[in-house]
């Protein structure tokens, strides 16, 4: 399994793109599925995967037959009936040749595959599955849930069903297993091993099973969430246009709550936490001015295991560094806070500092209208943040 932590946000009925974006903990490409399995000793069809219209047509002549499925590994369900960017219909296709391979690769691979689980948006498809098709004789079904009665994950199992599990819980319900876990101890070993039996696993196959981890194609996920992930930030994009940087998910939730009600949208969440240094303010920043529609960004501190002025030096060093052209609403609240503010008057800086939490929200919405309607009819004006 994945080690690495990644702290999310509950969802909430204000902000339901955030519950849209919560990050998978077990997400892996169908050609990857296969490979673990081929690994410890499963019976998989002949296939394997290309990254170009070229090596499709490679795999597909040594595999070997005339009845072969092409795949797009787009970590999305409903492939088979989704479409392509380019009009293409539908993202698994049955192949005869080595030809249909070459040609179907090329229309997928490099397009986004738009699916009821992606929505309009899609996601981009890399690279393509194709192997032997073959008829199952028998399907098992395995999945990790979210119990809201036992305020836990469960884990449900079946040895009779894969793609119609819903048919069998119907008119077989004893033959699903239900397995609730304990938060504070994990799936442990013993449990793994009962819900492999469950399903017919020999003892050996239980035993080899365990050093199996989980791989994650980052292709897959919003780059930008990918790059706050990796440097230590929490960042879920949102669809508004002003920016927020805060340290604390209670205070970040409450700062989009003050924006929306002052007639503002969000562009994002982004909690720096309690490591808000120079280095990480300077990466939030980057992040959120990576998106074109921020016409604004607020600020919104409180400095209790960092210092406001350490963050105050933080926020002019990068303002200077990266000559934002968008206004700025700093709100530092809590340890040295008056020689932040200093610090920011005496810097030269057009950055707005404002103790008021509602005053600094106002201000955001207002500033942000200002330069939204100045891009909109186009006459050329960019907010200088130097005096």
């Amino acid at each position: 399994m994945n080690s690495q932590y990644h702290p999310q946000v509950a969802p909430t009925l204000r902000f339901p793109g955030i519950a849209q974006q919560q990050r998978r903990n077990l997400s892996i490409h169908e050609y990857r599925s296969a490979d673990l399995l081929r690994q410890y000793g499963v019976g998989v069809p002949k296939g394997s995967n290309a990254a170009s219209a070229g090596e499709a047509e490679k795999i597909a002549k040594e595999i070997g037959t005339d009845d072969m499925v092409i795949k797009a590994q787009v970590l999305a369900g409903g492939r088979g009936k989704g479409s392509f960017d380019n009009g293409l219909k539908g993202g698994v296709r049955v192949i005869y040749s080595p030809t249909e391979a070459k040609m179907f690769a090329d229309q997928m691979i490099g397009h986004k595959l738009m699916t009821k689980q992606t929505g309009a948006a899609g996601r981009l498809c890399n690279s393509v599955y194709i192997c032997e098709r073959k008829f199952a004789r028998r399907e098992f079904y395995l999945a990790i849930l979210m119990d809201r009665g036992s305020q836990g994950p469960v884990i449900v199992s079946s040895s009779q069903g894969g793609m119609d599990i819903e048919g069998v819980a119907k008119e077989n319900p004893d033959a699903i297993k239900t397995t609730y876990i304990d938060i504070n101890k994990g799936v442990t070993d013993e449990i793994a091993r009962d819900v492999a039996t469950s399903l017919g696993f020999s003892e050996q196959c239980v035993e080899d099973a365990k050093d199996t981890i989980q791989k994650l194609d980052t292709t897959q996920e919003d780059p930008e969430e990918v790059r706050a992930a990796e440097s230590g930030l929490n960042f879920i994009k949102l669809d508004g246009d002003i920016g927020c940087l805060v340290n604390g998910a209670g205070l970040a939730m409450a700062t989009m709550d003050i924006i929306k009600l002052n007639g503002g949208q969000p562009a994002n969440f982004l909690d720096v936490g309690g490591g808000a240094t120079p280095a990480a303010i300077k990466e939030a920043f980057e992040l959120i001015t990576s998106d074109p529609k921020v016409t604004a960004i607020f600020v919104n501190i409180f400095g209790g295991i960092v210092r406001c002025d350490a963050i105050a030096h933080g926020l002019i060093q990068t303002v200077q560094a990266l000559n934002l052209k968008v206004p700025i609403i700093a709100r530092l609240q809590g340890t040295n806070m008056e020689q932040a503010h200093q610090l920011i008057n005496d810097s030269g800086m057009k950055i707005f500092s404002i103790d008021d939490l509602q005053s600094a929200a106002e201000k955001s919405v207002q500033l942000s209208k200002v330069v939204k309607m100045a891009r909109e009819i186009d006459v050329g004006v960019e907010f200088s943040l130097g005096i």
